[in-house]
């Protein structure tokens, strides 16, 4: 029989996906599940962006640019210039969703067995994109005791090696919900101006920043102009997460030039998401103002149900929607498939993403759990009762 590729055989898992068939089980038998393992908000897309594809006035549905048709990326940059991020529409390509922006950078600059440095835990897709491209992955660690915030610049400087090439984070963070300070922003641009590398920060959560604080981009960084690349995208920020368009960013020529090549290669981006995602530009700053306040409501019910529960440990996000949750258990794949499969209240359970798919470091992250607080107040309550009644019973 032909045999699989060593390559495909060490893809990971998604650890956000691979419950789904305990839940649809579970669903099968009548009951309810409350997903918080997924960050699908529940947020209604902005109306002008559904318009936009019902009311068009298409003949022919073509191939757009390969870099994302020119009004479209003339817009976008208008609007990171609104956010203190001075690029033009040269600067940015249009993306099958930030995950191919991703997979774009990963691309453009590290050749196989290069490395790339992340702060753990991380978005879990990073370690599915740096397998598919040949990159190694190299893990920082970040602790919940301290927030998660950026870890000491001397434990990044411990793993630069001729082979390392960038720098990765996530900011707001997926999983942590951790919000980068400028300060942090410009200890990272000193260690990838000291050692020539590439920061590539994904910056999808750009617009959930809590507590009054501010997002600082690496963008706005003067340092970071020829080493910095952000991926984004408009899933979150306009709940459009099956539109699938993203963006890669960055103002070093010889990246783009190189990136477009790769997006040469699938063509182009959707013709229809490109016109539902330039019209949720015009979205008034209204919705962003009242996503912002339901989600902080939403993350200080969480994070004060959870503190409740005896032996639980929870970092507070300022930004995203996602937090840790450390849990007085061995093993949370087994908790959370074990929460399927035969634990309900009122013929309810919860699906949680265990944490140890968001890190590289073996062991890690065993006992934890990611919560996406995507829901309602009431449902995001309800879920944590049934957590702490679950914990109770699953530790006897």
């Amino acid at each position: 029989m032909p045999k699989i590729s060593q390559k495909g055989l060490a893809m990971p898992q998604s650890p956000i996906r691979k419950l789904v068939p305990f839940a649809e089980n579970a669903k099968k038998k009548g009951a309810n599940v409350i997903h918080l393992n997924i960050g699908q908000p529940d947020i209604k897309t902005p109306q002008i962006a559904l318009d936009a594809v019902k009311n068009n006035q298409l003949n022919v549905l073509e191939y757009s640019r390969t870099e994302g048709s020119e009004a479209y990326r003339e817009k976008v940059a208008a609007y990171y210039q609104k956010n203190k991020i001075s690029v033009t529409a040269d600067d940015i390509i249009v993306t099958t969703g930030g995950s191919e922006a991703l997979a774009f950078a990963m691309g453009s600059i590290a050749d196989a067995d290069d490395e790339i440095i992340i702060p753990e835990p991380f978005y879990a897709n990073y370690n599915g994109f740096a397998t598919a491209s040949g990159v190694k992955v190299v893990p920082v660690v970040s602790k919940l005791e301290n927030n998660f915030a950026l870890p000491p610049i001397e434990d990044f400087e411990k793993l630069i090696t001729p082979r390392t090439k960038a720098i990765l984070i996530c900011n707001p963070g997926n999983p942590t919900g951790y919000l980068y300070s400028e300060e942090e922003i410009r200890k990272l641009a000193k260690i990838v101006l000291k050692h020539d590398l590439f920061l590539i920060a994904d910056e999808v959560y750009r617009e959930f920043v809590y507590d009054d604080k501010d997002h600082y981009s690496i963008l706005q960084e003067p340092s970071l102009e020829q080493h910095g690349i952000i991926v984004d995208s408009v899933s979150k920020r306009y709940s459009m997460c099956g539109a699938r368009i993203g963006f890669l960013v960055s103002k070093n020529k010889e990246v783009i030039s190189t990136a477009i090549k790769f997006a040469q290669a699938r063509l182009s981006p959707p013709t229809y998401a490109q016109i539902a995602s330039e019209a949720a530009l015009e979205t008034p700053q209204n919705y962003f103002d009242e996503v912002k306040t339901e989600y902080v409501a939403r993350r200080n019910l969480l994070i004060s149900e959870l503190e409740k529960l005896d032996g639980v440990k929870v970092a507070k996000p300022q930004g995203a929607f996602y937090c840790i949750a450390e849990l007085p258990i061995e093993d949370a794949d087994d908790f959370a498939q074990w929460l399927l499969e035969d634990f309900r209240v009122n013929n309810e359970t919860v699906m949680v993403a265990p944490a140890a798919g968001f890190y590289a470091t073996e062991g890690l992250g065993r006992n934890q759990i990611r919560i996406a607080y995507v829901l309602d107040q009431a449902s995001l309550k309800r879920a944590v009762h049934i957590l702490g009644e679950a914990l109770k019973t699953y530790i006897g």
